[in-house]
């Protein structure tokens, strides 16, 4: 959703909550498939004193949770590796935030400029500079008025050229960081809430599967039980 790509910019608030629920339908589905499993092969017990409901439900929290850790612990690996220092690395002053490239490609755009110039620093600073204007203050005047200077330099715009541009520049990266924090805080409560109501569908799914390993119906507070078992006897015969 933070992406450098020009997609989502166009992106309506419609299409991230989409997203969120995709995230939490996907959830749903291979929690509650993952605890099924985890109940319905577990071995039966031999009283059938034992809360076994529980039990199953037990594992099915279980299974949510191991899933979650090795979930965890790929993407720490996947980030470290990505994060990893070579030897072409930036200095974290030389870079630059990606979901507002395309402002500093329009902030300093020439029409001509010499070959193997190099703009990390010049980009950097700037980035830094408009990354304040979706704060309650705002870019500061001696900021816009250094843009200004650094844009007039470096692109050979006059200084009222200079001066629209920067301030068509702040409008968008304003406009641009807050559709970023505002995708960022919907995948955000949709992750969490995708595994809270995941932890629920493992230990659903793990209560159904330990039904069906012992050859009963599932619980009649679960939809459409029965019709899925309508006209079924209890057999307290597990199955093989």
């Amino acid at each position: 959703m933070a992406s450098a790509a020009p997609t989502w910019r166009d992106a309506s608030v419609a299409l991230w909550l989409l997203s969120g629920v995709y995230l939490i339908f996907q959830s749903l589905i291979s929690f509650g498939c993952g605890g099924y499993f985890a109940g319905r092969v577990r071995p039966p017990y031999a009283s059938a004193t034992d809360d076994i409901e529980t039990r199953d439900g037990l594992h099915g929290v279980a299974a949510w949770a191991l899933a979650v850790l090795l979930g965890a612990v790929l993407t720490a690996l996947i980030a470290g590796a990505a994060n990893r220092p070579s030897a072409t690395t930036q200095p974290p002053s030389a870079t630059e935030p990606s979901v507002l490239s395309y402002e500093l490609d329009h902030l300093f755009r020439a029409p001509r400029r010499p070959p193997n110039v190099d703009l990390t620093g010049e980009r950097a600073e700037a980035a830094r500079i408009l990354a304040t204007a979706s704060s309650h203050g705002g870019v500061l005047p001696e900021d816009r008025t250094y843009l200004v200077q650094q844009v007039t330099a470096l692109t050979g715009l006059a200084a009222s050229d200079a001066e629209r541009r920067v301030d068509t520049t702040l409008a968008n990266a304003k406009s641009a960081i807050s559709r970023a924090r505002a995708a960022s805080i919907i995948i955000a409560f949709s992750a969490a809430a995708a595994l809270l109501f995941g932890a629920a569908a493992a230990w659903a799914g793990a209560e159904v599967g330990g039904r069906h390993r012992d050859g009963e119906p599932i619980s009649e507070w679960m939809a459409h039980s029965n019709r899925w078992h309508k006209g079924r006897v209890a057999d307290p015969r597990p199955l093989p």
